[in-house]
């Protein structure tokens, strides 16, 4: 009887106990190759960082985690598996994130947006770029020409709002195609096509490969754009635990890439295939976008103005509610769990700082419209310089001296972005050097202040000093 007793404690014990020993999938959908998703995905995946978040006490106390990460190279066939059920959190852009929402909607499920990795108020990040022997300088050279560019997608967004700066008919003015990036760049490299527009990092891509040159970035269109991520609503309510545990990871990720930026875009390159100078151009500081996770009122603007766009398209019926679908609860109890202040974040609209000394003077470097930053092969940190005529008087010397440079950054003395300085023009006066995306903003600066207008293998050899 005593024995009959003690098997029956014995059997309710393990009843009890695997009741409670519940097995909770955590099914990821990254895009590795849009580099901005980064702190979302491929960092954490990498990096492990989501085990060191997840909780491990109260209903999770005896839970077992089942992780699984998938990789996609856009955010469509993720949004089809999320919505199927087989993903729970996935990270995109505002437009295949938007069609994210609507997908969600339709199958009678929601989705909604939690946070913002990484992002420009303004629109840098996406891009339109022309072959590189192309003699087009300007998008307003694109008149009757046909442009191709993924199909509702943020990149998609940008261009239907540059050609309408133009004042122009995007169904007469000009012919606008779709295609996908992998395909483009093919088709630049045998000047198959006059112009490709595309979302990060494309538009950097193709000219650092040396195929193309980009004539117009995404903040001369002033339209905003984010990459960011979001989960099933239902999911969420489940586990919200588990979710802000993601983005404790992903503001993990923020911090090592803010502190590190080189050594973890050489670990993006090495498992994306993207250089790793394409990624600090993003990544590093004063980068051509923020990492800002907080739902700035440009960035929820952004998301609005996609799910209109996609209705334009006729690429959804849907009219989503952009209040509810962009949700930051998560987000603001993960920044307080971190020990950081959501609405300080909130208010900051300033790029990740740079705080270094010129390589040569030694001085504090306090005005970044000139800052010039050279990777050398070998070396594992970039070196900075207050100006640029600095900067190439030393590259040039580099080079003399046998060492081999990766890239070299230039910003915009106008606007202040990031810029592959190989892409970009230059005026020299004496030995004040100054750098420009687009020629004809060179060529008004030198007409209004003197000098002359250069591009980078000039001034790299030296003859135009």
């Amino acid at each position: 009887m005593k024995l009959s007793k003690q098997l029956l404690g014995l059997s309710l014990v393990l009843a009890f106990g695997g009741a409670n020993a519940e097995t909770i999938r955590i099914a990821i959908g990254t895009q590795d190759t849009t580099i901005n998703c980064a702190t979302g995905g491929l960092l954490i995946r990498e990096l492990n960082l989501l085990q060191k978040y997840l909780p491990k006490d109260g209903k999770y106390k005896d839970a077992t985690y089942d992780i699984v990460w998938k990789n996609f190279t856009s955010g469509a066939p993720l949004t089809n598996e999320m919505v199927a059920g087989k993903l729970d959190i996935g990270s995109m852009a505002d437009f295949p994130g938007s069609f994210n929402g609507a997908a969600h909607q339709k199958a009678g499920k929601k989705s909604i947006f939690i946070t913002v990795l990484s992002g420009s108020t303004l629109g840098s990040g996406n891009g339109i770029v022309v072959p590189k022997g192309s003699n087009v300088q300007s998008l307003a050279e694109l008149k009757g020409k046909t442009i191709s560019v993924p199909f509702a997608s943020t990149a998609h967004g940008m261009l239907l709002r540059a050609v309408k700066a133009q004042g122009w008919d995007p169904e007469k003015d000009v012919n606008i195609t779709t295609q996908a990036p992998e395909i483009a760049g093919s088709a630049l490299q045998s000047n198959k096509i006059e112009a490709h527009a595309d979302f990060v990092p494309f538009a950097e891509l193709f000219p650092h490969r040396g195929f193309a040159r980009k004539i117009f970035d995404g903040s001369q269109a002033k339209a905003p754009t984010l990459h960011g991520s979001l989960v099933d609503s239902a999911y969420a309510k489940k586990y919200p635990e588990i979710v802000v545990a993601y983005l404790r990871a992903a503001l993990e990720a923020d911090r090592l890439i803010a502190a590190e930026p080189e050594k973890y875009s050489e670990l993006i390159a090495k498992v994306t295939g993207i250089e790793a100078e394409v990624n600090y151009l993003f990544h590093g500081p004063v980068g051509l976008q923020t990492r800002d996770f907080t739902w700035k009122p440009e960035y929820r603007q952004a998301v609005a103005t996609s799910i209109q766009t996609l209705r334009l398209l006729k690429r959804t019926d849907s009219d989503i509610d952009v209040n509810s679908f962009i949700d930051d609860s998560y987000l603001r109890t993960a920044f307080k769990g971190a020990g950081l202040d959501y609405e300080k974040a909130l208010k900051n609209y300033a790029k990740l700082p740079l705080n270094a000394r010129d390589a040569v003077t030694g001085k504090p470097i306090a005005d970044f419209k000139r800052l010039t930053q050279i990777w050398v092969q070998g070396e594992p940190l970039v070196r900075h310089y207050a100006d640029a005529g600095t900067a190439f008087a030393e590259l040039r010397k580099l080079e003399g001296s046998g060492k081999k440079v990766r890239t070299v950054y230039a910003h915009d003395q106008d606007t202040g972005l990031k810029l592959l300085a190989g892409d970009a023009w230059f005026v020299v006066k004496g030995k004040d050097v100054g750098a420009f995306l687009l020629r004809a903003d060179a060529e008004a600066y030198a007409k209004k202040n003197g000098g002359k207008v250069v591009d980078f293998d000039k001034l790299r050899a030296g003859t135009a000093i």
